[in-house]
């Protein structure tokens, strides 16, 4: 039994949830304390992969990055770079999937804190990147925490997206959830059973941990003060 998939797993939503917590900062800072003709609109496109069944986000996706699509032949026709059905297509299907789980918890954390911090030091000379990574940044942890673990358990699991645009290739886009679909076709049950058992404990974990930490970090202290 090959253990590619769970290394080609973890550096596939290692990669997404590193894009998908700096684009989702950015997008959630600049989104959601400004009001704009058509903000209701951009939201809604945002979230939208949440509700849309993968399989329809992946066909997006491959309508996109495929040879004949806009990106997909532009980086054809000038780098001689075909995308779909490589392990960057699946970053690219990973980090579209989990994107709005990253960007509701950062757009609801910048907007749980209060504001006069941020303008008081603004007042007093302070530059904006400075009053984002002293004030902003750290008010804003917890949830952006809770953001980068659900994005990074998302993308580690998922599985219609990937498999349109980046194809079930062993060794090159197979996932563990792409495995366990191939296991259960060929009768492999055990080996199934095996990856179904590893990819539980991976979720498990990261969602245990956050618990742990948002208790000894967010609740005990509010709670002695």
């Amino acid at each position: 039994m090959s253990y590619s998939p769970l290394f080609l797993s973890l550096k596939i939503a290692s990669i997404a949830t590193i894009i998908v917590f700096v684009v989702g900062i950015a997008l959630a800072r600049g989104i959601s304390r400004k009001v704009f003709p058509g903000k209701s609109i951009v939201e809604s496109i945002i979230l939208l992969p949440l509700v849309l069944p993968p399989t329809v986000v992946g066909f997006g996706l491959l309508y996109l990055l495929g040879v004949n699509g806009p990106i997909g032949q532009w980086l054809l026709d000038w780098f001689e770079y075909k995308l779909v059905f490589t392990w960057v297509a699946a970053v690219i299907a990973a980090t579209v999937v989990s994107f709005p789980l990253m960007y509701q918890s950062a757009s609801a954390a910048f907007q749980n804190y209060d504001r006069n911090v941020e303008n008081a030091a603004l007042t007093m000379g302070a530059s904006r990147i400075k009053v984002f990574f002293t004030i902003s940044f750290p008010l804003a942890w917890p949830g952006l925490l809770a953001g980068l673990v659900l994005t990074f358990a998302r993308a580690l699991g998922e599985f219609g997206a990937t498999l349109m645009v980046a194809g079930n290739i062993p060794g090159a886009t197979s996932t563990i959830p792409l495995a366990i679909y191939s296991a259960v076709e060929a009768g492999r049950m055990e080996q199934a059973y095996t990856w179904v058992i590893i990819i539980i404990a991976l979720g498990f974990s990261s969602v245990l941990w956050l618990n742990w930490w948002t208790k000894r970090n967010v609740i005990s202290p509010n709670q002695n003060s």
